[in-house]
This record gives C-alpha cells, sequence and structure tokens, in this order.
C-alpha cells in the first residue's frame, strides 16, 4: 500500500471523479481517491442527479456532435436557442439576487463549454438531447426552453458508471469506508491527508489534496444549525454520507467559508420517499417537478407559491424550501385530466409515486381529507377561485394560446379578477376530470454556503490572507459563493467538472509533473501511456 501520491482527492462524486481525472490527463502519476462511503454508495450525490449539465451553447448544431440520441431525421426537427456566456451569468445572477461572487461566475460560465467538451471526448460521459425534461413538442417540433439542454443516459447512474470506468482505465486508486480525518499541514502548506482505513489512521503525503466531499446536507444537526430547526424534517435526496467534514478538515487548516450558508438546493420530492438517504434504485424519480402544469396547496387547502413564476429549471430548486415551511412540511401537487398527459412518466408513472385520482373535485378533495388535507372547504374554494381567475383572463386575452416552451403570459390576473397570489405563466383552468394528485415534500440535494477558491485555479482560499493555501483545492459543492438562495438547473454538474478541471491542472503543477495536451493527447493521457515532462 502506497503512502505517497502525487494528488488525493477526498470524494468519489461527478467532482472528485472530474479532479482525479483531470490530474492525471495533466501530468500526475500516482491519484488516490478517499471515499468515505461503501463501494455500494459510490458517486455522492452525481448519482441522483438527471445528469443534467448546464453549459453555454452556439445552438443546436453545437451539440449535435457530443450527444448519443439525436439521428438526423430527429435534429431537423428540433428547436434550440443558443445559450450565451451573457445568458448564463445573467440567469445565476438573477436568481441568486445578485449575491453570487461575480468572478467565479464567469470562470464557471465562460469555461462550461470546454468542460462538456472534455467530459465528451476525453472521460466518454454519454450525454443525450434531454427531450424527456427540457423540451416540448409544440406543431410537430421538439422545442427546447430554459436555456439547458443536456443530461446522460440513465441520468446520474450512467453519469457515475462512466466515471468508473474512465478511472479504473486512468489507474486511479479509490479507497472505500476510508473517510478522511484531518489534512497535513507544514508551514502553511499541504502535505497530506490523515486517513482512517481498516481500523486505524494512516498518514498519507501528497503534493496537493483536492477537496470534493459535498455539503452538510445529510447532517440534520447542521441543517438546524445553518438552515433553521424545521430542516430537520427535510428528506435527504442522495448520498447520507455528506455530513460537512470536509469543511471541519479545512477551517482547521484556516480555509476561509464564504456565500450562502443558509441557503440550499431544495426541491418538490415525493412525500413517501425516504427521510435520511436517497433509494440507490428510484434516485431523481422521487423528484416531482410537474407543478408548473396545475397548482401546489398545502393541507389547509391553500396555494403558496406562484407556480407559473418561471420555467421550472428556474423555480423547483427553490420551491422545496417552500413546502417545508407549509403546516407539516407537505403540500399536493393537482392538475386537470388536460394536463396528466404532459407529466414526465420517470417522476409520476404509475410504479413510482402514490396517485390521487378522482372524477370530479369534490371526490378529490373526499380523498385528499384520507392523505392529510384538512381544510375540505378551503381547498374546494381554492380550485374556484383560482379557475374563475384563469377563465376572467382568457376572455380578455382571447388571442393567447398555451405554450409550455415559453412563458406564455396565460396568468390568473385580468381587471376584472385577480388572485393574491398569481399563477404568472401556463395558467389552465382544473376543470376536466379525472383529476389527479400528489403528495410532496421538501428534499434536499445540496447546501450553498462552502469554502473560498480562486476562480482560476479553485485553490481554497486562507482566512487569514485571502490567498490560496498551497497544496489545497476545492471543487463541487464545497465550493461557496457560486449560487446564493436559488440556482438554474444543471448549473452544478457543470461547476464540479469546471472546477474539478482546475484543481486537477494544478495538482500536476504542484507535482512538477505538469504536461500540455490536445483532444487526443488527454485520450491517451486518461487510457495510460503518457509523456511526463
Amino acid at each position: 500500500m502506497s503512502t505517497h501520491y502525487d494528488c488525493i482527492v477526498v470524494g468519489s462524486g461527478h467532482a472528485g471523479c472530474s479532479a482525479a481525472l483531470a490530474a492525471v490527463e495533466a501530468g500526475c502519476t500516482s491519484v488516490l481517491i478517499v471515499e468515505k462511503a461503501p463501494h455500494d454508495w459510490v458517486g455522492g450525490n452525481g448519482y441522483f442527479t438527471a445528469g443534467a449539465h448546464r453549459t453555454v451553447h452556439g445552438g443546436l448544431q453545437d451539440l449535435l456532435p457530443i450527444v448519443r440520441n439525436v439521428t438526423p431525421e430527429q435534429a431537423s426537427k428540433i428547436d434550440m436557442d443558443p445559450y450565451t456566456v451573457e445568458d448564463f451569468i445573467g440567469d445565476i445572477k438573477r436568481l441568486g439576487q445578485d449575491k453570487p461572487d461575480a468572478k467565479l461566475v464567469r470562470s464557471m460560465v465562460e469555461s462550461s463549454r470546454e468542460a462538456i467538451e472534455w467530459l465528451a471526448r476525453i472521460i466518454d460521459i454519454p450525454f443525450i438531447l434531454s427531450f424527456h425534461r427540457q423540451a416540448y413538442e409544440v406543431n410537430g417540433r421538439q422545442k427546447f426552453w430554459g436555456g439547458m439542454a443536456l443530461s446522460t443516459e440513465d441520468g446520474g447512474k450512467g453519469l457515475i458508471k462512466a466515471h468508473m470506468k474512465a478511472l479504473e482505465k486512468a489507474g486511479v486508486e479509490i479507497w472505500f469506508e476510508s473517510p478522511a480525518v484531518r489534512l497535513r499541514v507544514e508551514k502553511g502548506t499541504i502535505t497530506g491527508l490523515v486517513v482512517q482505513t481498516y481500523g486505524m489512521e494512516l498518514d498519507l503525503s501528497a503534493s496537493s489534496v483536492v477537496l470534493a466531499a459535498g455539503g452538510y446536507e445529510s447532517s440534520s444537526e447542521l441543517r438546524a444549525k445553518h438552515l433553521g430547526s424545521e430542516w430537520e424534517k427535510a428528506r435527504v435526496r442522495g448520498t447520507p454520507f455528506n455530513t460537512g467534514d470536509g469543511f471541519a478538515m479545512a477551517q482547521a487548516v484556516g480555509a476561509k467559508l464564504v456565500g450562502d450558508w443558509a441557503g440550499c438546493h431544495s426541491t418538490c420530492w415525493d412525500a413517501n420517499a425516504p427521510a435520511d438517504a436517497g433509494d440507490r434504485e428510484l434516485s431523481n424519480q422521487f423528484t416531482k417537478s410537474g407543478y408548473p402544469l396545475g397548482i401546489m396547496v398545502n393541507i389547509y387547502g391553500q396555494r403558496f407559491v406562484d407556480e407559473g413564476q418561471d420555467f421550472r429549471n428556474f423555480t423547483y430548486a427553490k420551491f422545496g424550501r417552500q413546502i417545508l415551511l407549509q403546516p407539516e412540511g407537505c403540500a399536493f401537487q393537482v392538475w386537470g385530466a388536460d394536463m396528466v398527459p404532459f407529466l414526465r412518466k420517470e417522476e409520476y408513472g404509475d410504479e413510482i409515486v402514490e396517485k390521487i385520482v378522482a372524477g370530479n373535485m369534490e371526490e378529490l378533495a373526499d380523498k385528499l381529507l384520507e392523505k392529510g388535507l384538512k381544510d375540505k372547504e378551503c381547498f374546494l374554494k381554492t380550485v374556484r377561485d383560482y379557475n374563475a381567475a384563469v377563465q376572467n383572463h382568457r376572455a380578455e386575452h382571447p388571442t393567447l394560446g398555451w405554450n409550455p416552451t415559453i412563458k406564455d403570459g396565460l396568468s390568473t390576473q385580468s381587471n376584472t379578477v385577480a388572485l393574491q397570489l398569481p399563477k404568472s405563466n401556463w395558467a389552465l383552468p382544473i376543470d376536466q376530470g379525472p383529476f389527479l394528485a400528489v403528495k410532496v415534500a421538501c428534499g434536499i440535494t445540496f447546501t450553498f454556503g462552502g469554502l473560498a477558491i480562486d476562480p482560476d485555479t479553485a485553490g481554497v482560499l486562507s482566512k487569514e490572507t485571502d490567498t490560496p493555501i498551497k497544496g489545497l483545492f476545492c471543487t463541487g459543492e464545497m465550493v461557496g459563493g457560486l449560487f446564493h438562495n436559488n440556482y438554474p438547473g444543471g448549473s452544478g454538474l457543470t461547476a464540479g467538472a469546471v472546477f474539478g478541471r482546475k484543481a486537477g491542472g494544478q495538482a500536476a503543477k504542484l507535482a512538477g509533473k505538469s504536461v500540455e495536451y490536445g483532444v487526443q493527447e488527454g485520450l491517451n493521457a486518461v487510457g495510460g501511456g503518457k509523456k511526463v515532462i
């Protein structure tokens, strides 16, 4: 068993794997990943995602060469607008109330397309166009919306499977059930890591350490401390092993904490899902993101969010919090028969979620009483008032048509009737049975507070000097300052790859083994046989 490595990465998720593979590509000859979880839980939170990657792109023709699920005939029937650097930056700033670190955001966004190309070409990540999540058929054409188009075959499962294959090919070691205990530091420089493995502490030396150990969302104690006591009730969407250990280690060597420590990514989650960890089989299928097609009400039958405020991938990461703040921390999503066909089968299939179905609204209300609804009359009034407001708006705007690929302006706000809480887009009456409802809760994905890093190198900054701590890098959900309060869907995986690549490249420089590669040379490097200079 070796005790010296060019680079040690803490965490086997997408970000950690990206850092390890980038280190090998850049010239490191001995790279180790240490993972707290057992092998059966490999992949961190990345495993539980839909594999969505948000990136700058020039439109359909830019992405076609890296995706695997589009035939020439299909391509001729796809509409996809370009997504520019300023679009991406603008979305992060807008959703984050202009509080994210501007330099960090720009660094991530400007490197996003190159990182996606690297993942596709060198790591062999199986990218696809996300027809099932990011497109609707309109007039016989697939129209992509919300700026995001990419996901991966078999979602996070396929993503992590591809990473494991690449790591094996590259000769990267992975130690499971080997939690990092503390960082080694000598004269302000990180010189290695102490890990616990086989029941003992093992002292490892390394030229650099990359922290990719996730946030603190799996710790009910830390959730209560930073997010509020109500967050003890949140369901953990992913790995149960993200308990903030990396932050404690980093703080012990003087690392600077930044960002939104009171914020997190939280979604509408199946109320019947496990509480303390994700399900390795169903994983992201517990997500319930069909609320823009209907309404959400709490147990007293009251709406509490504008379901049509923005595209789903701009609201889903904050609406979990709103559900958690409702009485008993749960809610019901409700649709009419006309919208049910548009619900994603992977989230709302018969074998996936408990469906509450009724032929009329009175019957649906009675059935919801059995599932926790407290006020039947209020629920029925909410639906009546909503339907009346929708009908009045449609009467005033007869030329507007429902279109889920744009903000179509179909709302509840007219000159004659306006709800106190609007539905701003995609508002159709819920008046066609059979009606469907599902019960949802809050699922926490990851936390936004983290470590301060150098935007160009991913080096962890010192609290005392505000300069990088030599030998210490960070990527993934441990990075602070990138998101605040909310975030554009698909940004997290992209950020993990971007800063993982930067960290891996810097690790090779510190090891004295840095090389420069083009795409083909990079392919050879990850597969072994590279020339070190």
